[in-house]
């Protein structure tokens, strides 16, 4: 990741998580495939991976707005069992379970845990290098709620000062409204902040977009 010095130094600097700090062991499809065998059910991982990314590029951002935040749990549990769903019908392989709602239960809070999630390598220098520097840090992402608890679970929850997040704030990333959001919790312009994804689209021109100092980071995809 890129280090800033000098008076190129920011404020602020935002990440993306999933993809940017962290991504999956393996990939989707092998941790879709393991956690169905516990359930009797066996798809080969490359399927299911595919079937998934199809899927997850398909589905209507993770954004809920004018939600009660009540409901937003509720609501990010569906979307994704949603994805699930898809993905093991068009795997063929969706009516071999006997259960599929315990099944996802399963599923949706494995991905809660560190366990299926590895940092990348020039992840935990660059983050200890920036707060040495004084530098405050910040998420912006369109995961879901349950981003707290993998940042706790990786701990990585520290070096944030602010976390923002999709379907907390009713739009994701690239919409300017998330960035802003991300602005106004540091109260800084955007001219005073990085951002940093690993998403051309979502990340790069999100950011740029709105007047911060935009970094594309690219990762290989698992």
């Amino acid at each position: 990741m890129a280090a800033p010095s000098g008076g190129d130094r920011p404020k602020v600097i935002f990440l993306d998580a999933v993809g940017t700090l962290f991504g999956v062991r393996g990939s989707v499809g092998q941790i879709y495939q393991a956690v169905a065998q516990s359930f009797g059910v066996d798809a080969p991982s490359d399927r299911l991976n595919q079937a998934f990314f199809q899927e997850f590029r398909a589905a209507p951002p993770m954004a809920f707005p004018h939600s009660d935040p009540a409901t937003i749990p509720h609501q990010e549990y569906q979307w994704w069992e949603a994805i699930a769903r898809n993905t093991f019908q068009q795997a063929g392989v969706l009516e071999q379970f006997a259960d599929f709602p315990q099944f996802f239960q399963a599923l949706y809070q494995h991905f809660a845990t560190a366990q299926p999630w590895l940092i990348y390598p020039d992840v935990l220098p660059a983050l200890k290098g920036w707060r040495s520097q004084g530098i405050e840090l910040g998420i912006i992402s369109n995961f879901d709620s349950r981003l707290y608890a993998v940042l706790n679970a990786l701990n990585l929850s520290s070096f944030f000062s602010s976390v923002t997040i999709s379907t907390e704030v009713g739009t994701a990333k690239p919409n300017p409204h998330l960035f802003q959001a991300s602005l106004q919790k540091h109260q800084i312009a955007p001219h005073q902040a990085w951002h940093i994804g690993d998403s051309h689209r979502e990340d790069y021109q999100g950011a740029k977009a709105v007047g911060l100092r935009a970094i594309w980071i690219r990762r290989a995809v698992g």
